[in-house]
Order: structure tokens, then sequence, then C-alpha cells
């Protein structure tokens, strides 16, 4: 509890911040589904034939994975908050639309001959009469949809639209506990609130006839208006706030979702900002090359930093080679052509692949290197990242070069494949060979002898058009990498791992210290 305490005061404004996106988010997803949801089942009650296909589709959606959702909606609009606002909105739509059906559905017959006994149109039978009585059932589905929205957003930390998910997912990177809360207390409160809000709502909207609690009092009708004005007023003030007023030339830089990454986005951001006049956002943590890659494709970055290996042996397709200036040139070459994006100089550090074993595991064995792993491999369980499972250069490198021959290969993504290793469930995890956590767990890294990987140098990936509108970007990142290596990655990515330092705190340390910013 006090490392919670801590941790929270400690980053008290960035929390704050990333409560205030989670709102606006959350807000704007339930407002849009109900706007959708509430007329889309005035329909299907009213044109029986639409009922099927549209509750066949609501229901569809509902059973699509959230993650799987995101990563299709991404190609079509992007990264940020458009594809986390549609996400939530398609989630959000069952409730809604099955409520409204059933709430117009149940008013009795009886009521609506009356209603057209006294000549009152359809239009109006739905307004005066339909849409009141059905008010307590659709109000209780919009609460289904509002309060699992807010857990639903949580998942935009990692398309780079910000929110509390961002501590979540930051939190299980590093396997620091007090982050996951940091993130995931604020998301259960705010939960509550808004559950507590419709409960607002419901009392204000639904007709006295209809409620079958007692009158309230004056003190609690007070109360309930305070809080409704004061949420209107919060809604509208952070509104107001996230208008940006600055006429200064603006680029985005995003980052892959680990630790390094965002060192590197933070050391970038503060070079540009200090020596230039242009002012930097950033989409953190967006997951694979593969979303970063799209993400500048589709013009919702203009930079991020990739490694010589991923982009010759998983986006090129290329088969494995030794010559290191081969791989670099290949990979600004054909970059270049196949999709206009300049590929510029290592910024001077190799953060490849490797394996690694608990030390006890390594003594019983007497691992060195990945020839003696090969030799124990069928005794031994793997819990790879999936994305080591998927890649050509990878796992299928690994197996190419290497007769392993594993008892079990059981993928964990992120940082609790480090936590699966201690606790012993599995033997071997891939890793970064910058990567904190070795240092942290105490690990005994392999030695790949007979190369299966290849080398993973870092190299900034920026748009055509960034490059040409601001040369000056590139002798920034040129002299960047002067101050990089394998070594200070390692110490860097271990202040954030283990050290629990935020990223752009060492980011901002490392550049002052070297005499790069002021």
């Amino acid at each position: 509890m006090k490392a919670f305490i801590d941790y929270f005061s400690s980053n008290a404004s960035t929390i704050f911040d990333l409560f205030t996106e989670h709102i606006e988010l959350t807000f704007l997803a339930i407002i849009a589904s109900i706007i959708i949801g509430v007329p889309l089942g005035i329909l299907i009650s009213y044109v029986k034939p639409a009922k099927k296909p549209i509750m066949g589709i609501t229901n569809i959606i509902q059973a699509i994975p959230s993650m799987a959702l995101l990563g299709f909606l991404i190609p079509f609009v992007g990264i940020g908050t458009k594809p986390a606002i549609i996400m939530v909105i398609l989630y959000s739509l069952l409730p809604i639309v099955k409520n409204t059906y059933a709430g117009i559905e149940n008013v009795n017959p009886d009521t609506l001959e009356a209603a057209k006994g006294i000549g009152l149109t359809k239009f109006q039978v739905l307004y005066k009469v339909e849409l009141p009585l059905a008010l307590p059932v659709i109000l209780a589905g919009v609460r289904i949809s509002a309060v699992s929205a807010v857990g639903l957003m949580t998942l935009a930390a990692f398309i780079g639209a910000g929110g509390l998910g961002y501590f979540v997912y930051a939190g299980i990177r590093t396997v620091n506990n007090a982050q996951i809360l940091s993130g995931a207390i604020p998301a259960c409160l705010l939960a509550l609130f808004i559950d507590y809000l419709f409960s607002i709502l419901e009392r204000k909207l639904i007709p006295k006839n209809l409620k079958l609690s007692n009158p309230q009092s004056k003190i609690k009708k007070y109360f309930d208006n305070f809080i409704i004005i004061i949420t209107c007023l919060a809604l509208i003030t952070g509104s107001f706030f996230t208008i940006k007023n600055s006429t200064a030339e603006t680029i985005k830089i995003g980052s892959m979702d680990f630790t390094e990454q965002e060192i590197l986005s933070y050391m970038i951001k503060d070079l540009i900002e200090d020596r230039t006049d242009i002012q930097v956002e950033q989409s953190l943590s967006l997951g694979a090359s593969g979303i970063v890659l799209d993400a500048i494709k589709n013009g919702d970055i203009d930079m991020y930093i990739d490694y010589t290996g991923t982009i010759y042996g998983s986006v090129l397709g290329h088969n494995d080679t030794k010559d290191t200036k081969e791989i670099l040139n290949v990979c600004k070459k054909e970059m270049k052509s196949n999709y206009g994006l300049e590929v510029l100089d290592e910024l001077n550090f190799n953060n490849t692949y490797t394996l690694a074993v608990r030390r006890d595991t390594a003594e019983k064995y007497n691992l060195k290197t990945y020839s003696d792993l090969e030799k124990v491999s069928s005794n031994l369980v793997l819990s790879p990242t999936l994305s080591f499972m998927e890649r050509k250069d990878c796992y299928k490198a690994l197996n190419n070069t290497y007769n392993m021959n594993f008892k079990e290969v059981t993928p964990i993504d992120g940082s609790p494949r480090y936590t699966a290793l201690q606790n012993k469930d599995c033997d071997v995890i891939d890793a970064y060979s910058t990567d904190g956590l070795l240092k942290k767990y105490d690990l005994v890294v392999l030695e790949d002898d007979k190369g299966a990987f290849l080398r993973y140098d870092a190299v900034p990936v920026i748009s055509k058009e960034l490059k040409e509108k601001y040369p000056q970007i590139e002798n920034i990142l040129k002299e960047l990498g002067k101050y990089l290596n394998e070594d200070v990655m390692i110490e860097l990515n271990y202040q954030v791992d283990v050290e629990g330092k935020k990223s752009s705190d060492v980011a901002h340390d490392f550049l002052i210290k070297n005499g790069l910013i002021k």
C-alpha cells in the first residue's frame, strides 16, 4: 500500500491528465452510442424485418474480442481516439438497442389503443406514450453500457489515445503493481461515479407515476442537482483546456510498446523542442512494429524508432545475412521505394533478440550458448512473446538455425513472461538484449553462437515530407546517436523498469547530463 501511495503522489499530475482524457473519451463514446442505439431500437420495434439483421450484427460485434476489433479498425481509421471511440460505441450498442426494443414492446397494448383512440399520430404515440413508459428499461441498458465503457476505454492506451489504460499497461509491462493500481483504481472510481450519475438521471427523467421508490427528500434533490451541474462544468472546462491555441509547427512521434521505445521518444521530443520551434506530440505504446508502421503510412505519426532486423526480416521479408551494412542499405532503399519512408543512420546500439533462463536452470544444464540449450530443449518450456512466435526473423529463424525441440511452447506477451519464469511456470523466455528486467531478475543471457538472429540496430524512420521540411532533425538524431550504446540503454531501461522512474524523467536527465539540452 505504501508503494502505491508513494507512486500515486509522485505521479498525481500525470494521473489527473490521463483521468481527464479517460472521462472525455468515455463520455463521447457513451453519447454517440445513445444517439445511435436508441433510434435502432425504435426502428426494429416498428420495422419487424429489420430486427434479425440489426440484432444479429450487434450480437456478433459483442462476440468479437476487443483487441481484434481495434486491430481491424486501425488500417481504416488510423490510431488515436477514433478507433478507441468507435470500438466502445460498437460494444455499447447491444444493451441499448435490446433494452429500447424490449421497453417499447412491453408497453401495454390497451394503453396504445387508448392513445390511438384519442387521435394521436404514430409519432405522437411514440414520444408521448411509448418512450416515456419504456424509459426505465432504456435507461437500464444505457447504464450498463456506460459502466462497461469505462473499462473498455482502458484499451485506448494501446493505440495512442491516452486514458488510464496507459498506467495499467505500463505497469504490466514493467511488473509494477503500484503503477497498475494508479490506473485501475481511478478507472473503478469513474465507473462507480458514472453508475451513480445515471441513477440520478433515472430519478430525474422517469415519470413519477412509474417510480417504485419513495419520493426523494429535498436534500437528496439538491445533491443530485449539484452533481449534475458539477459534471457538466467539468466536461465543459476539460473540453476548453484541451483546445490547442499554439501556432507552432507540430510533428508526431510514435513508439512501440516497451520501455526503450518510450525513453527514445522522450529524448527526441526534448531535443527537437529544445533545438527548434517545432512542437512534438507523442503516441506512446502503440504495440508491435507493424502497428506503428501502419500509423506512419496512414499519416497518423511522422516518425518512430525501428530496428534494422525487424525492417529487414519482418517488414521486407528478407533472409538472414551477416553483413550489417547490407542490411541497413537494403532497409533504406526498399523502405523508400515500397513505402515512401526514409530510414536514417543507426543510433549506435544493437537491441537484438536473445534467450534467457534462470540462473539455477543454467547451472543445472550447464547452459552458456544456444547450442547448449538445443541439447536439453526437450526438457524445458519456452514462453516467448506473441510477436516472437509469429515473425520470420524470430522463432522461425531460431528453428532454422538450431534444432530446438522444446517440451512445450506457451506464448506469454509482455513482462508477465518474466513472472512466469521466476515462478518456474516456464524455463526459457525471449528478451531484448538491452532489457532492464534481465538485470532485475538476474537472468542468464545465452550466446547466439550460430547467429540465428539478425542485428537490430535502432534506426529512426521518418516520412519523406518530414525529412524534406525539417532537414535539421536528421542532424539532431545523429548527434543523439553519439551518446548511445548497449550499456547506456540497459542502464536507462533499468532505471524505468526496476527503479520505477518515469521514462520522461530518465530521458530528460540523460540529455542534461550529457549537455545535449540546457
